[in-house]
């Protein structure tokens, strides 16, 4: 009987120090942690999940620092429960205080995992909106244009005379090929 413990960042610039340390403190030791660093939860293989999944005996634990570093949806989460349950083996997560060892524990865990699923979609939603909203009022996201308007129809100018490749008139205007190619398509 072993309590197993598995760890998960989305992004290689995430940190699982917060995560190692819960565990850490739930008594859980570092030889029986697996971790799946910049690995989205999205995805329905993960390669240390998939390693601990295979380890796993009857009478044994998998323990996590909170419910979505097992997966991003329900169905995903409830289907890795079922596969951890068929082993013989039960889930808990610290965060939430879940714990799959009894009924109301599992009746708990579909509900918190259904409320994480609407909590995400529902940023998800709003974070499309805001972006509608601004693109309305003539704001867009990301890098500003290193090319301004003057500099656009020098560029319109330049390439309208024929005397210059795209590559000489990128080099005059001081920007990449790359960058000329993308003013040339808003032409």
């Amino acid at each position: 009987m072993t309590t197993f413990a598995y760890i998960r960042t989305s992004t290689n610039d995430q940190n699982a120090a917060l995560q190692r340390d819960a565990l850490a403190a739930a008594g859980i030791a570092e030889k029986y942690v697996y971790a799946d660093e910049g690995v989205s939860g999205t995805l329905a293989s993960r390669p240390r999940l998939d390693a601990l999944l295979d380890r796993l005996d009857e009478g044994d634990e998998v323990v996590v620092w909170k419910l979505d570093r097992l997966g991003r949806n329900t169905r995903n989460v409830l289907d890795l429960i079922a596969t951890i349950k068929a082993k013989g083996a039960t889930f808990r997560s610290l965060t939430e205080g879940i714990s799959t060892s009894g009924p109301m524990g599992e009746a708990m865990l579909t509900i918190m995992t259904a409320f994480a699923q609407l909590e995400r979609d529902t940023i998800v939603e709003r974070t499309r909106a805001g972006l509608l909203a601004a693109k309305a009022k003539g704001r867009v996201g990301g890098r500003p244009s290193k090319i301004d308007d003057k500099t656009q129809e020098r560029i319109r100018k330049l390439v309208a005379s024929g005397d210059y490749t795209r590559a000489e008139v990128a080099e005059m205007v001081k920007v990449s090929p790359a960058t000329l190619y993308r003013a040339l398509q808003r032409l």
